[in-house]
């Protein structure tokens, strides 16, 4: 029965390859890559001659079917790799390793670089628990969504985000997470690598500083450890919209109006909002 190897490959240093991960691409039949144009250099460094095939994150759901049934039928072996890391971690190729189980072929892991591994080691923080997360939304009420959801789920998270929007995350998990600390990691293994570490708006303020911040691949680490979370929604079902706005006009120093556009933005409907804060400004003018 022909395997399948899901094989790690640098992500920056190319000392990083593994012995068994050059034997392994040197002895299979064919390697499945994300971009054939970034694993042939590879190929080139580490002198291996095997014929490449195109698999990618749009293009594996039609080939992945089709490349395990050639395998089993001409019986050979094949490596899955991605452009940089282990292939299935925010990378191409689940699509294809479901086929290979499906079909009874085995896959077998040659482990090696993960950046998400890469940032959680050096973070300096408890990560006996942690999850990993990729890319979060982009959308601001979406993303303050999602970081509300993981705080709540687990004490450490890992996630990725391009040099162009690294700062905008951070403000929102500043914003959102009160009390987050991170570790935000540029380029692992490569020249310029650099990790900065401390609370939210710290690491904010380092990377506005650096001109060559809008520069690399960020990885970032949240520990929530320390966060003070908004109640859950279960906790707050009940309390009336005209209470909630009451709240935040006293514990942020906002107006009415303020209050109203917070409310908002955190998920309540507009109209509902705006009906209670006409019944608050109707008691307060009655009270007079």
């Amino acid at each position: 029965m022909p395997a399948l190897y899901v094989v790690a490959t640098p992500i920056g240093n190319l000392q990083d390859m593994s012995p068994r991960a050059v034997d392994t691409l040197k002895a299979v039949a064919l390697i499945a890559a994300e971009d054939t144009r970034v694993t042939m250099k590879l190929c080139q460094v580490f002198d291996i001659h095997v014929p490449l095939v195109s698999c990618h994150r749009h293009s594996e759901e039609q080939k992945a079917g089709g490349l395990i049934r050639r395998m089993m039928e001409e019986n050979f072996d094949m490596a899955l790799v991605t452009d940089a890391g282990t292939p299935c971690v925010s990378d191409p190729g689940d699509v294809l390793v479901r086929e290979a189980i499906v079909a009874g072929v085995e896959v077998i892991p040659v482990p090696g670089c993960c950046a998400a591994a890469a940032a959680l080691s050096v973070s300096g923080f408890d990560t006996r628990e942690w999850a990993f997360y990729g890319f979060l939304p982009r959308e601001k009420k979406a993303l303050r969504e999602k970081l509300l959801e993981i705080a709540r789920g687990v004490p450490v998270a890992v996630v990725h985000e391009s040099p162009h929007r690294v700062k905008d995350l951070l403000a929102c998990v500043a914003e959102t997470l009160p009390g987050c600390r991170v570790s935000v990691s540029c380029d692992l293994t490569k020249l310029h690598e650099k990790t900065v570490r401390g609370t939210a708006e710290e690491a904010l303020a380092l990377l506005e500083d650096n001109p060559k911040a809008e520069k690399g691949e960020y990885c970032l680490v949240l520990d929530m450890h320390g966060v003070d979370l908004p109640r859950s929604e279960e906790a707050v079902a009940d309390i009336p919209l005209a209470a909630r706005l009451m709240e935040l006009m006293v514990t942020r120093r906002v107006s009415l109006r303020e209050a109203q556009q917070l409310l908002a933005e955190s998920g309540f409907k507009k109209n509902a909002v705006k009906a209670a804060a006409l019944e608050m400004k109707k008691a307060w003018e009655d009270a007079l």
